[in-house]
């Protein structure tokens, strides 16, 4: 709810006015943790098809390329579901296109746990795909411009965090329901969350940065100040996006990209990093963990539950994640991120490619696997989609994190598509020494192009690209 207008000097008077901004503060964490919640829906999808896929695999008589369909299918979804959310985004709103993403994962749920043919199945995931690609393009844009620089990492980092416990929701799921078989339960569970947020997203404030840059400059000023708590505070953050539009004459993204060159710069960060944080293998372990660990001989119930285990430790890491990326900075986190994974996935290709086995050899594989996932949660995991949303000029920001999102999807699915095919022909050594390799490749460009923003301000990163900075040193 708007505060009625007061004179600074009634603020100074009033007894409750020195918690005003505190108050408004948790108004902005409680728009902002709503709207990371759209990352619980995106986890708990991920988790629910590693655990049910075997089952319908089994029901549907699917091959093993089938199956490679049936989990990324969604990835083609979600490929244009980000890229229509850049222009549905821009003109509708943030808080209605999340809306409407919540309302397509319902519809895709129920087709799924209702299906009779496996094309029912497929429709359904392209749709729950298409909502995901939507979230996952206009939750952290929108976290990044309800908050302040100080809050703004923790916040779009609680996304990922979400994240990662949708993902062992998914799996303590999977484990409950697949003693039974039960995957039609499985993969119907996401209806209940997604009617939840569709509610909660009623409630949001529009983005204050989305209605300046459709010239509605008072209404920005009012949700601002409703935010801010500070009539003052308010003002000066609404000044410094009028100047970023230009006046309030915003160029599109295509235009802007043909005439600026920092913007050509920034979007191909984004897009780099996106495409790195998918070559590092994370959705390899998380769609195909259970068939991972039964082809290193666990038993089918011992790899869903050894399944749940690596989704406790990405939830737990996703906690620890939201705390260490406004403390460490994001450069130092990711590159410690990288290394970490290398190494994991190093140990795990020669446990694979030597063909050892025993105990000891099963439950180093799973250790590996485990360091992996808790390597990918401390930087990689959070910290992309963090970036991401900052490093873009306000003006073409939409069209920014479109692209980035874009090549995030786009390379999710070729990873996703293609796994189970390349160790069939190359073997999982090998497949893993390969994803080691990548990882080698992440560090190295995040040494060279990844900056430092943590506490920077939106507008400043904004200044130093435009005047040319090379992109490890926007932030500075």
């Amino acid at each position: 709810m708007l505060q009625p207008a007061t004179s600074s000097a009634s603020l100074k008077d009033a007894p409750a006015s020195a918690t005003a901004p505190a108050a408004r503060n948790g108004q902005v964490v409680r728009a902002a943790l709503t709207t990371a919640a759209a990352g619980l829906l995106v986890g708990l999808d991920t988790g629910l098809i590693a655990e049910a896929l075997g089952f319908i695999g089994h029901d549907f008589h699917a091959s093993p390329r089938m199956q490679e369909w049936i989990v990324s299918v969604l990835m083609i979804g979600a490929l244009l579901g980000s890229l229509g959310a850049g222009v549905f985004s821009r003109r509708f709103g943030r808080k209605l296109t999340l809306g409407v993403a919540t309302l397509l994962i319902g519809l895709g749920a129920l087709l799924c746990a209702t299906a009779g043919v496996i094309e029912q199945i497929l429709l359904g995931r392209f749709l729950i795909g298409m909502a995901i690609g939507i979230c996952t393009f206009t939750a952290p844009l929108y976290i990044s411009e309800l908050t302040t620089g100080v809050m703004r990492g923790t916040m779009v980092s609680t996304f990922s965090m979400l994240q990662s416990a949708g993902i062992l929701l998914g799996y303590l799921a999977g484990g409950i329901f697949s003693g039974g078989g039960h995957w039609r339960l499985m993969v119907g569970l996401p209806v209940i969350p997604a009617a939840l947020l569709c509610v909660g997203c009623v409630f949001l404030p529009a983005s204050p940065s989305w209605l300046a840059a459709r010239g509605r400059f008072e209404e920005a000023r009012r949700v601002l100040r409703s935010l801010r708590g500070d009539e003052e505070a308010a003002d000066r953050e609404l000044d410094n996006i009028r100047h970023e539009l230009g006046a309030g004459h915003p160029v599109g993204g295509f235009a802007l990209l043909r005439r600026k060159p920092y913007f050509r710069r920034s979007v191909a960060l984004g897009v780099g990093l996106q495409v790195m944080q998918q070559l590092t293998g994370i959705n390899v372990v998380l769609y195909y963990a259970p068939k991972i660990l039964e082809g290193a001989h666990f038993g089918t119930s011992a790899a869903a539950w050894a399944t749940v285990l690596v989704g406790v430790i990405n939830a737990v890491i996703g906690v620890v994640a939201v705390y260490m990326v406004s403390r460490w900075g994001r450069r130092p986190l990711l590159a410690a991120s990288c290394i970490i994974m290398a190494g994991a996935l190093a140990v795990a290709a020669v446990i694979e490619g030597m063909h050892l086995q025993g105990l000891g050899a099963t439950s180093s594989l799973m250790v590996a696997l485990l360091v992996f996932v808790a390597g990918f949660g401390i930087g990689a995991g959070p910290l992309v989609w963090t970036l991401c949303s900052e490093i873009q000029p306000i003006e073409g920001r939409d069209f920014g994190v479109a692209c980035s999102t874009l090549a995030n999807w786009g390379m999710d699915w070729g990873v996703s598509n293609t796994f189970l095919s390349i160790v069939a022909v190359a073997g999982a050594g090998w497949t893993f020494a390969g994803f080691s390799a990548l990882n080698v490749l992440f560090l190295l460009f995040t040494l060279l192009l990844v900056p430092e923003t943590r506490n920077v301000p939106l507008e400043v990163i904004e200044q130093h690209l435009e005047a040319g900075r090379p992109l490890r040193e926007i932030g500075r």
